[in-house]
């Protein structure tokens, strides 16, 4: 018998905070900056208006993106905070009522009776250690980093501003409105395909089906923008 000095590599993504941010900044800020200037192309004859009201857009969408992005981290650790809270406070004052739950948690993963008792007498001799099992077995809470929300608050501004100036880059180079939506589904289109495909890729989905959803999403929004404004102006 020969020791196995080389185990199995297995292929598995381990998803970042930083990640799933970069994601939700770039999709939104590919779509809706290009949905709102396809609509407006289809509705006014001036490009320096497409730009004027896409910055504007683009500024107010990565702060209210940003904002939405500090706000969920913020309600996450209070959310945490709070449960650890009421743990601590039924460790203290209803100790039997606890360590029947963790009888039960043990007993759903498979111990033998006797093997849960000791497990049992182990995990609640310190309250510390037994609330920390409470929090992740019974309530499957992880501990969130305090610091997250600053953090996913300007990647995701940063990444929604960066998607989109995309589709609006286009509107700088062309002298009407109408060039300017040419180009700008040409260039957006190609970028929710690649983007599309890496997201999937990196998630471990199907990367052709994902780049193809990624652009129908954008091609749809800014289609249904572009006849409601249309139709609203003629």
């Amino acid at each position: 018998m020969h020791p196995h000095h080389h185990p199995h590599p297995e292929d598995h993504l381990t998803s970042s905070a930083m990640l799933q941010d970069i994601v939700i900044g770039l999709s939104d800020g590919l779509t809706v900056p290009f949905a709102l200037a396809a609509g407006l192309s289809g509705a006014v004859d001036s490009s320096a208006l497409v730009i004027t009201a896409g910055l504007a857009e683009i500024v107010a969408g990565s702060i209210a993106m940003g904002l939405g992005g500090y706000l969920a981290g913020r309600t996450e650790v209070e959310h945490y905070d709070a449960e650890l809270a009421r743990e601590h406070r039924e460790v203290q004052e209803v100790p039997e009522v606890e360590r029947a739950e963790v009888r039960d948690l043990l007993a759903e993963i498979g111990l033998s009776e006797a093997t849960r008792e000791l497990a049992v007498q182990e995990l609640t001799a310190n309250p510390e250690q037994w609330v920390r099992f409470m929090m992740k077995y019974e309530l499957g809470l992880e501990k969130p980093d305090p610091r997250q929300a600053p953090k996913s608050a300007a990647t995701i501004s940063l990444a929604y501003a960066l998607g989109g100036l995309i589709p609006l880059s286009a509107y700088f180079f062309t002298s009407t409105p109408t060039d300017g939506l040419l180009w700008s589904a040409v260039i957006t289109l190609v970028c929710l395909l690649l983007f599309g495909y890496l997201k999937s890729r990196l998630t471990g989905q199907a990367p052709i089906a994902g780049a193809f959803k990624m652009a129908g999403v954008g091609a749809l929004a800014a289609g249904a923008a572009f006849f409601v404004a249309r139709l609203i102006s003629s």
